[in-house]
């Protein structure tokens, strides 16, 4: 059997890297010197990091990031922001993935919440995490339209297999009585099993009178706080900056 034919199998299987691999070690006569495990393993590499990029890059579209370019190295560690340096570092090895922890980023409008949770987001699709962002007024919509479609316990049942979920502007307005079931419902299914990320201008305390207060409210709450960490973010408007500086 000729190269060609094995580079055409190789294609044929679905290995292009290989193939495109197998083709430059044919070519090249420094790989003479190699031996062929040293060839093999060389293929093995190539391919195997193609396709670990590749997951990386689908898990990163599959998020819906707001920002998918976000990066954890990028964080803004400005004095006025309170940033804690240890507890941004803590958080990139995704141990509180690991343990099913949540976060909750709370902050004035402009102040970082959004670009932060997805830099976070990404770094943990690139250890190949699956994580999704929805802001919560498109959750609400979302769990209507399944709901109407029948497959409303189909769609839960998803969002309970995230490693990590990202829920952006989180309770910024009063809830009504389907929406409260449906926040308390998602709870139940994620809260001390998968991670998840709120992001919210207002503390524990506004969240109760949007929730209209009572036993749900108590019991939305109670699973949230329990198994979360705060985070509170301060300073200057970063959009207010950034449009400073583009000017």
């Amino acid at each position: 059997m000729s190269s060609q034919d094995t580079v055409k199998k190789l294609r044929q299987m679905r290995l292009p890297v290989i193939a495109e691999q197998y083709e430059i070690q044919i070519s090249d006569p420094s790989y003479n010197q190699l031996s062929f495990e040293e060839r093999f393993n060389e293929l093995i590499d190539m391919e195997y990091e193609s396709r670990v990029n590749h997951t990386i890059t689908k898990y990163i579209k599959d998020a819906h990031f707001y920002d998918s370019t976000a990066s954890i190295e990028d964080i803004n560690y400005n004095p006025d922001r309170k940033l804690n340096r240890s507890q941004m570092e803590e958080l990139a090895t995704n141990n509180y993935i690991e343990r099913g922890l949540n976060f909750i980023f709370v902050g004035a409008s402009g102040c970082g919440k959004t670009w932060l949770s997805n830099a976070l987001g990404v770094h943990a699709c690139r250890n190949r995490k699956t994580v999704l962002y929805i802001r919560l007024p498109e959750l609400f919509s979302k769990f209507e339209e399944k709901r109407i479609q029948g497959k409303y316990n189909e769609y839960l049942k998803r969002l309970g297999k995230y490693d990590l979920l990202i829920i952006d502007e989180f309770l910024l307005k009063p809830t009504n009585e389907s929406e409260r079931s449906d926040l308390l419902e998602l709870m139940e299914t994620r809260c001390n099993k998968k991670s998840t990320i709120f992001c919210s201008q207002y503390s524990f305390d506004g969240w109760h009178q949007l929730l209209d207060g009572g036993p749900i409210a108590d019991a939305i709450l109670d699973r949230i706080i329990n198994s979360s960490y705060l985070i509170t973010l301060h300073g200057k408007s970063l959009r207010e900056e950034y449009s400073r500086i583009k000017q």
